[in-house]
Protein backbone atom coordinates (compact mmCIF):
# COMPACT_ATOMS: atom_id res chain seq x y z
CA UNK A 1 0.00 0.00 0.00
CA UNK A 2 2.89 2.19 -0.13
CA UNK A 3 3.34 4.87 2.47
CA UNK A 4 -0.31 5.07 3.77
CA UNK A 5 -0.90 6.78 7.31
CA UNK A 6 -3.44 8.30 9.15
CA UNK A 7 -3.99 11.88 8.24
CA UNK A 8 -6.42 12.87 10.88
CA UNK A 9 -8.48 11.82 13.87
CA UNK A 10 -12.09 12.80 15.01
CA UNK A 11 -14.04 12.18 18.32
CA UNK A 12 -17.14 12.91 18.46
CA UNK A 13 -17.98 13.51 22.83
CA UNK A 14 -21.87 13.68 21.84
CA UNK A 15 -23.26 11.39 18.87
CA UNK A 16 -24.48 13.77 16.23
CA UNK A 17 -23.09 16.79 17.52
CA UNK A 18 -19.85 17.96 15.28
CA UNK A 19 -16.97 16.37 15.92
CA UNK A 20 -13.78 17.05 17.97
CA UNK A 21 -9.99 16.59 16.01
CA UNK A 22 -7.16 15.74 17.77
CA UNK A 23 -3.78 14.44 17.40
CA UNK A 24 -3.83 11.40 19.22
CA UNK A 25 -6.29 9.19 20.49
CA UNK A 26 -6.51 6.29 22.95
CA UNK A 27 -8.48 3.18 21.30
CA UNK A 28 -10.81 0.93 23.70
CA UNK A 29 -12.66 -2.40 22.50
CA UNK A 30 -16.10 -0.21 21.77
CA UNK A 31 -13.91 2.60 20.13
CA UNK A 32 -11.66 5.79 20.27
CA UNK A 33 -11.86 7.19 24.15
CA UNK A 34 -14.75 9.75 24.70
CA UNK A 35 -16.06 9.01 21.24
CA UNK A 36 -20.12 8.70 21.66
CA UNK A 37 -20.69 7.88 24.89
CA UNK A 38 -23.18 10.37 24.32
CA UNK A 39 -26.57 11.13 23.13
CA UNK A 40 -29.56 13.13 22.90
CA UNK A 41 -33.11 10.48 23.31
CA UNK A 42 -36.58 12.57 22.64
CA UNK A 43 -39.63 11.53 25.26
CA UNK A 44 -40.04 8.36 23.64
CA UNK A 45 -36.70 7.24 24.56
CA UNK A 46 -35.57 7.23 20.65
CA UNK A 47 -32.01 8.32 19.95
CA UNK A 48 -32.30 11.91 18.12
CA UNK A 49 -29.70 12.79 15.30
CA UNK A 50 -28.96 14.76 12.40
CA UNK A 51 -30.93 12.48 10.53
CA UNK A 52 -34.35 14.20 12.61
CA UNK A 53 -32.24 17.90 13.22
CA UNK A 54 -30.01 19.05 11.26
CA UNK A 55 -28.99 21.97 13.20
CA UNK A 56 -27.15 18.84 15.42
CA UNK A 57 -24.53 19.93 13.22
CA UNK A 58 -23.77 23.61 14.40
CA UNK A 59 -23.81 21.98 18.07
CA UNK A 60 -20.55 21.11 19.50
CA UNK A 61 -19.11 19.30 22.19
CA UNK A 62 -15.62 19.90 23.50
CA UNK A 63 -14.41 16.51 25.25
CA UNK A 64 -13.63 17.08 29.30
CA UNK A 65 -10.91 15.23 31.76
CA UNK A 66 -12.96 12.76 33.07
CA UNK A 67 -15.30 12.25 30.71
CA UNK A 68 -17.75 15.40 31.06
CA UNK A 69 -18.51 17.71 27.67
CA UNK A 70 -18.82 21.42 27.68
CA UNK A 71 -21.48 22.70 25.17
CA UNK A 72 -21.63 25.25 22.49
CA UNK A 73 -24.13 25.71 19.85
CA UNK A 74 -25.41 29.30 18.22
CA UNK A 75 -27.77 31.26 20.27
CA UNK A 76 -26.99 29.53 23.57
CA UNK A 77 -24.64 30.02 26.21
CA UNK A 78 -21.80 27.13 26.77
CA UNK A 79 -22.90 25.24 29.51
CA UNK A 80 -20.48 22.35 30.95
CA UNK A 81 -22.14 18.67 31.96
CA UNK A 82 -20.28 16.21 34.30
CA UNK A 83 -20.59 12.42 34.29
CA UNK A 84 -23.73 11.38 35.97
CA UNK A 85 -23.02 9.87 38.95
CA UNK A 86 -24.43 5.72 39.80
CA UNK A 87 -28.24 6.68 39.63
CA UNK A 88 -30.77 4.40 37.85
CA UNK A 89 -30.95 4.06 33.76
CA UNK A 90 -33.47 4.84 31.36
CA UNK A 91 -33.85 2.75 27.97
CA UNK A 92 -32.90 4.26 25.14
CA UNK A 93 -33.48 3.26 21.66
CA UNK A 94 -30.91 2.86 19.17
CA UNK A 95 -32.13 1.83 15.59
CA UNK A 96 -34.59 -0.47 17.35
CA UNK A 97 -31.91 -2.18 20.13
CA UNK A 98 -32.46 -1.44 23.35
CA UNK A 99 -29.37 0.38 25.57
CA UNK A 100 -29.60 1.64 29.39
CA UNK A 101 -27.92 4.49 29.60
CA UNK A 102 -27.79 7.22 32.69
CA UNK A 103 -29.52 10.55 32.13
CA UNK A 104 -27.47 13.66 32.69
CA UNK A 105 -28.45 16.73 34.82
CA UNK A 106 -31.77 18.58 34.47
CA UNK A 107 -29.78 21.62 33.58
CA UNK A 108 -28.42 19.35 30.39
CA UNK A 109 -31.88 18.82 29.14
CA UNK A 110 -32.99 22.07 29.43
CA UNK A 111 -29.69 23.52 26.92
CA UNK A 112 -30.16 20.99 24.28
CA UNK A 113 -34.07 21.21 24.33
CA UNK A 114 -33.86 25.04 24.00
CA UNK A 115 -31.48 24.51 21.22
CA UNK A 116 -33.53 22.22 18.87
CA UNK A 117 -36.92 23.83 20.08
CA UNK A 118 -37.93 19.77 20.97
CA UNK A 119 -37.97 17.91 24.00
CA UNK A 120 -35.34 16.05 24.42
CA UNK A 121 -32.98 14.44 26.91
CA UNK A 122 -29.04 13.75 27.02
CA UNK A 123 -27.94 10.31 28.55
CA UNK A 124 -24.46 8.61 28.91
CA UNK A 125 -23.34 5.51 28.58
CA UNK A 126 -22.07 4.45 31.87
CA UNK A 127 -20.53 1.04 30.92
CA UNK A 128 -19.65 0.97 27.30
CA UNK A 129 -18.32 -2.81 27.97
CA UNK A 130 -21.72 -4.42 28.58
CA UNK A 131 -24.66 -2.12 27.51
CA UNK A 132 -24.75 -2.47 23.41
CA UNK A 133 -23.24 -5.35 21.53
CA UNK A 134 -21.95 -5.24 17.95
CA UNK A 135 -24.39 -6.81 15.27
CA UNK A 136 -23.95 -10.46 15.76
CA UNK A 137 -24.41 -10.91 12.15
CA UNK A 138 -20.68 -8.95 11.77
CA UNK A 139 -19.46 -9.38 15.64
CA UNK A 140 -16.95 -11.36 17.55
CA UNK A 141 -18.08 -12.86 21.08
CA UNK A 142 -18.48 -9.86 23.55
CA UNK A 143 -17.63 -7.18 21.08
CA UNK A 144 -19.62 -4.28 22.10
CA UNK A 145 -20.05 -0.16 20.84
CA UNK A 146 -20.81 2.51 22.16
CA UNK A 147 -23.68 5.30 20.80
CA UNK A 148 -22.03 4.85 17.58
CA UNK A 149 -24.36 3.66 14.73
CA UNK A 150 -23.34 0.31 14.98
CA UNK A 151 -19.05 -0.24 14.94
CA UNK A 152 -16.40 0.91 17.25
CA UNK A 153 -14.68 3.50 14.28
CA UNK A 154 -15.58 4.32 10.96
CA UNK A 155 -12.61 4.83 8.55
CA UNK A 156 -12.23 6.73 5.66
CA UNK A 157 -9.49 7.41 2.99
CA UNK A 158 -8.91 10.87 0.97
CA UNK A 159 -8.32 8.69 -2.44
CA UNK A 160 -11.64 7.47 -2.15
CA UNK A 161 -13.11 10.93 -1.57
CA UNK A 162 -11.46 12.39 -4.15
CA UNK A 163 -12.83 10.04 -6.53
CA UNK A 164 -16.31 10.06 -5.09
CA UNK A 165 -15.93 14.39 -5.84
CA UNK A 166 -15.13 13.19 -9.12
CA UNK A 167 -17.83 11.46 -9.87
CA UNK A 168 -19.86 14.54 -8.19
CA UNK A 169 -18.51 17.55 -10.28
CA UNK A 170 -19.19 14.97 -13.79
CA UNK A 171 -22.74 14.68 -12.43
CA UNK A 172 -26.07 16.77 -12.50
CA UNK A 173 -25.23 18.19 -8.87
CA UNK A 174 -22.06 19.47 -9.48
CA UNK A 175 -22.43 22.59 -7.78
CA UNK A 176 -22.64 20.81 -4.45
CA UNK A 177 -19.23 19.59 -4.59
CA UNK A 178 -16.68 19.48 -3.55
CA UNK A 179 -17.68 17.71 -0.29
CA UNK A 180 -15.43 17.73 2.71
CA UNK A 181 -14.78 14.23 4.90
CA UNK A 182 -17.16 15.81 7.36
CA UNK A 183 -19.68 14.71 5.57
CA UNK A 184 -19.01 11.15 7.10
CA UNK A 185 -17.88 11.97 10.41
CA UNK A 186 -14.97 9.23 10.27
CA UNK A 187 -12.79 8.77 13.44
CA UNK A 188 -9.83 7.75 11.31
CA UNK A 189 -8.90 9.05 7.77
CA UNK A 190 -6.03 7.48 6.10
CA UNK A 191 -4.27 9.08 3.15
CA UNK A 192 -1.58 7.72 0.63
CA UNK A 193 -3.67 4.28 -0.70
CA UNK A 194 -5.51 3.94 -4.11
CA UNK A 195 -9.16 4.92 -4.09
CA UNK A 196 -11.18 1.99 -2.53
CA UNK A 197 -8.34 0.26 -1.40
CA UNK A 198 -10.07 -0.05 1.54
CA UNK A 199 -12.69 -2.22 0.32
CA UNK A 200 -10.39 -5.06 0.22
CA UNK A 201 -8.94 -4.64 3.38
CA UNK A 202 -9.83 -7.55 6.17
CA UNK A 203 -7.65 -6.28 9.21
CA UNK A 204 -5.23 -3.52 9.27
CA UNK A 205 -2.67 -1.34 12.02
CA UNK A 206 -2.99 1.97 12.12
CA UNK A 207 0.28 2.66 14.89
CA UNK A 208 0.45 -0.23 17.46
CA UNK A 209 -2.87 -1.00 16.96
CA UNK A 210 -4.71 -3.71 14.99
CA UNK A 211 -8.42 -3.55 13.33
CA UNK A 212 -10.53 -5.94 11.64
CA UNK A 213 -13.00 -4.80 8.97
CA UNK A 214 -16.39 -5.58 10.15
CA UNK A 215 -18.31 -4.18 6.60
CA UNK A 216 -18.12 -1.43 4.67
CA UNK A 217 -20.42 1.50 5.82
CA UNK A 218 -24.09 1.79 4.43
CA UNK A 219 -24.50 5.53 4.24
CA UNK A 220 -27.90 7.60 5.02
CA UNK A 221 -28.77 11.23 4.93
CA UNK A 222 -26.64 12.55 7.10
CA UNK A 223 -24.15 12.51 4.88
CA UNK A 224 -26.62 15.19 2.73
CA UNK A 225 -26.05 17.68 5.49
CA UNK A 226 -23.75 20.53 5.60
CA UNK A 227 -21.78 20.30 8.66
CA UNK A 228 -21.01 23.93 8.58
CA UNK A 229 -24.35 25.23 7.73
CA UNK A 230 -27.04 22.11 8.75
CA UNK A 231 -28.62 22.76 5.26
CA UNK A 232 -29.48 19.34 3.18
CA UNK A 233 -28.60 19.07 -0.45
CA UNK A 234 -28.65 15.88 -2.52
CA UNK A 235 -24.66 14.96 -2.62
CA UNK A 236 -23.49 12.30 -1.97
CA UNK A 237 -26.24 9.95 -2.09
CA UNK A 238 -27.35 10.84 -5.32
CA UNK A 239 -23.88 9.58 -6.68
CA UNK A 240 -23.18 6.97 -3.79
CA UNK A 241 -26.64 5.14 -5.56
CA UNK A 242 -24.82 5.72 -9.10
CA UNK A 243 -21.55 4.33 -8.02
CA UNK A 244 -21.41 2.54 -4.71
CA UNK A 245 -24.47 0.67 -4.31
CA UNK A 246 -24.71 -2.57 -3.28
CA UNK A 247 -27.92 -4.08 -2.77
CA UNK A 248 -30.06 -1.59 -1.05
CA UNK A 249 -26.82 0.15 1.28
CA UNK A 250 -24.90 3.09 -0.86
CA UNK A 251 -21.22 2.60 0.89
CA UNK A 252 -18.78 5.17 1.68
CA UNK A 253 -15.82 3.93 4.30
CA UNK A 254 -15.60 1.45 6.53
CA UNK A 255 -16.55 -0.04 10.02
CA UNK A 256 -13.32 -1.31 12.24
CA UNK A 257 -13.32 -2.92 15.61
CA UNK A 258 -9.92 -3.25 17.52
CA UNK A 259 -8.20 -6.34 18.10
CA UNK A 260 -6.16 -4.66 20.23
CA UNK A 261 -5.42 -1.08 22.56
CA UNK A 262 -3.32 1.58 22.16
CA UNK A 263 -3.16 4.85 21.19
CA UNK A 264 -3.52 6.03 17.35
CA UNK A 265 -1.68 9.45 16.51
CA UNK A 266 -1.73 11.53 13.77
CA UNK A 267 1.56 10.41 11.26
CA UNK A 268 0.92 6.75 12.40
CA UNK A 269 1.72 4.06 9.33
CA UNK A 270 -1.27 2.26 8.06
CA UNK A 271 -0.38 -1.45 7.51
CA UNK A 272 -2.89 -4.23 5.46
CA UNK A 273 -2.13 -7.43 7.13
CA UNK A 274 -5.33 -9.11 5.24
Amino acid sequence: MGNAELQSIHVHPVKAFRGHTTREAVVEPWGLAGDRRWTLIDDGGKVVTQREQSRLALAAAEPLAGGGVRLSAPGQAPLTVSVPGPAGTVPVNVFGTKVEAVPAATAAHAWCSAYLGADVRLVHMDDPATRRPVDPEYALPGETVSFADGYPLLVTTTASLDALNSMIAAGAHAAEGPLPMNRFRPNAVIAGTEAWAEDHWSRISIGEVVFRIAKASGRCVVTTVDQDTAVRGREPLRTLALHRKAGSRLLFGQNLVPLSRGTIRVGDPVRVLG
